[in-house]
């Protein structure tokens, strides 16, 4: 008893961020769930109105095209950055001085607060005085404006996505390459094997562990995608970019239904969390099933 007590005893290090972190959301939480059942019409002023809130959600169809447009950019997002990032990652050296630069270099993205990220771009793709737009504009040819353009808007909040977040696909990914025994490519030079079948045969399967973190990170950060787009588009041209989170700070802040936006948050919460669920268990089902095989 007394050696398992003291090698539990590192647990007591962590505890007050644990109460810290439960505190903190559990608090928030409660909130929503109080106002969720509730018609708010000023701060003292809020009768219960039950389920009447989650029944005008669902009926809501803010609710399912703001739903639709997350699902697309998720979609999207996903089957994009993670075969970037897998092949940024291949194509990194192992061993070498240019790995130190490489890697932070790499990280530079994801050290950028996201309203700073939305600020960078909201500058760099305008037609006027952004780089971006300029090509787009002047030497493509082609009619490109956020503000205005509903693909243009689409473009720019993806591509600063792709800028902002694969990164960190990458960065998984090259640990897990690097995790790989060099025995399995000296077999692989052995056996004659070509790239493709090295890359099908080792390296993607010992990356299914990373790729399943790499999947459900992005996924849950792009489904709360809000500072970036905000500051980018705020949502438009006219609601073409308006994804779950804006129509949530909309309905709490500008319409100040707070009820309805409970229940909007409960709602995408609970939809982040099953579809996390279900991706946890494809994922480490595949990987079980690779192993057995």
């Amino acid at each position: 008893m007394d050696n398992r007590f003291a090698s539990n005893k590192g647990w007591f290090l962590v505890l007050p961020a644990v109460v810290l972190v439960l505190i903190t959301a559990f608090i928030p939480f409660m909130a929503i769930v109080n106002y969720s059942f509730q018609i708010v019409f000023s701060m003292e002023s809020h009768v219960f109105a039950g389920w009447e809130s989650f029944e005008r959600a669902l009926t809501s169809g803010e609710f399912y095209r703001a739903l639709g447009r997350q699902s697309v950019f998720t979609g999207l997002v996903l089957l994009i950055q993670i075969p970037l990032g897998v092949g940024v990652a291949l194509c990194m050296p192992r061993s070498g001085k240019a790995i130190g630069p490489l890697l932070v270099l790499l990280a530079i993205p994801l050290l950028i607060p996201w309203s700073v990220v939305g600020i960078i771009w909201r500058i760099f793709a305008r037609g006027d005085i952004g780089l971006l737009g300029f090509f787009i504009n002047d030497i493509l040819h082609l009619q490109f404006n956020y503000a205005t353009g509903f693909f243009s808007a689409w473009f720019t909040v993806l591509i600063m996505d792709v800028w902002h977040w694969t990164s960190l696909v990458a960065l998984l990914a090259y640990a897990g390459l690097c995790a790989i025994p060099n025995a399995y490519y000296q077999a692989a030079r052995i056996d004659g094997a070509s790239r493709w079948a090295v890359f099908r045969y080792i390296e993607l399967p010992k990356l299914r562990g990373v790729l399943a973190i790499a999947i459900l990170l992005r996924f849950i950060y792009s489904f709360k995608h809000y500072a970036e787009t905000l500051t980018v588009t705020g949502g438009g041209p006219g609601s073409a970019t308006t994804f779950m989170t804006e129509m949530l700070q909309n309905s709490a802040v500008s319409q100040f239904e707070y009820g309805k936006a409970g229940a909007y948050g409960l709602l995408y919460f609970l939809i982040i969390l099953l579809i996390s669920y279900i991706f946890y268990l494809v994922l480490t089902r595949m990987g079980t099933g690779d192993d057995n095989g």
